[in-house]
């Protein structure tokens, strides 16, 4: 039975994701298959991470989702000077009341969007691992609570970049995808041409961006969150799920496997996946789908999106769907 024949009082309508991902697209053409990753990625209350060239639309993607969704947004460049406290915020002495007042870093938002992330320090990185995992920040020994719903959505450079620092694993295990843009085709490249060709705009104006509108309330994006959850599991695709990992553990080109963490994460994005598809159970297929974007990046040897994306292609061959 497909989720959208389901008419529970707090079951939100698919057709709205339909609504999103092509609202999405209006900005970032012939990019479909990623755009909903980044979706599922979200719905699976998971972090984001984006790597490619500069240029490709990274920074696009992430301000486009944060509209759709309609969530709060902030933007850090990260860079080799950028401190933790530029980040997560500093208590300032005011004079008039004779005391400290906390000043929010830009993490309290909604939606961060980590502009090439690993540009900055690993001190500057890691301040960011209990955020991503806890929801929360330690500052001066005080804890404080982000909001909800917090997604970081970073984006960096390739590791062979001048100026960069590699993420460390710790970092990298945080995000529940890995994803990259590529090139666009020959036909969304000429879209995006002959739009800015035919485009009136002041130099008042500049290059100021385009909002979308808001397809998605926070009770809604909450609602589908709740029903990613409820996506039905059978044993025979846990077992699946579980060579796969059992894979990355057992085969000698790894020099260590994909941990819990990683596999949960892979049966989160899935479910996510399946209720893009409509659908209130998981399918192989769902599996196959998010499985280079949620376990490449936590592949050993496996440090540039390319080769992930070979080794990823490795295990899914190796490992049959029946056993």
């Amino acid at each position: 039975m497909e989720l959208n024949t389901l008419h529970t009082e707090n079951t939100v309508n698919l057709d709205i994701v339909d609504q999103v991902v092509a609202s999405i697209g209006q900005v970032l053409l012939g990019k479909q298959n990623q755009v909903k990753l980044a979706l599922a990625c979200i719905l699976a209350r998971g972090h984001l991470l984006i790597e490619d060239m500069p240029g490709m639309g990274k920074t696009t993607l992430a301000q486009a989702v944060a509209d759709v969704l309609g969530l709060s947004y902030k933007r850090v460049q990260f860079t080799s000077d950028l401190l933790p406290a530029d980040l997560l915020g500093i208590s300032i002495f005011n004079k008039q009341q004779n005391a400290f007042e906390f000043h929010h870093g830009p993490i309290f938002t909604q939606l961060l969007l980590a502009d090439e992330i690993n540009r900055a320090s690993a001190k500057t990185q890691s301040a960011l691992l209990e955020a991503m995992e806890e929801q929360q920040v330690s500052i001066e020994g005080e804890t404080r609570l982000l909001a909800d719903p917090f997604f970081v959505i970073a984006t960096q450079n390739p590791s062979n970049y001048s100026g960069t620092y590699s993420l460390p694993e710790s970092q990298l295990d945080r995000f529940t995808m890995r994803i990259s843009l590529g090139f666009p085709s020959r036909e969304a490249e000429r879209s995006m041409l002959l739009k800015m060709a035919q485009k009136e705009v002041s130099p008042e104006q500049g290059n100021a961006r385009e909002r979308l509108p808001a397809q998605l309330s926070r009770a809604q994006l909450k609602e589908l969150q709740q029903q990613v959850v409820k996506v039905s599991v059978s044993d025979h695709i846990l077992d699946y799920l579980q060579r796969l990992i059992s894979f990355t553990r057992e085969d000698s080109q790894f020099s260590f496997g994909v941990s819990p963490r990683g596999s949960m994460a892979l049966l989160s994005a899935a479910k996510a996946w399946a209720l893009l598809e409509k659908r209130d159970f998981l399918l192989p297929e769902d599996i196959q789908q998010v499985f280079g974007a949620v376990i490449g990046h936590r592949l050993s040897g496996a440090s540039n999106s390319g080769n992930s994306e070979q080794m990823s292609r490795y295990i899914l061959e190796q490992v049959d769907v029946l056993y």
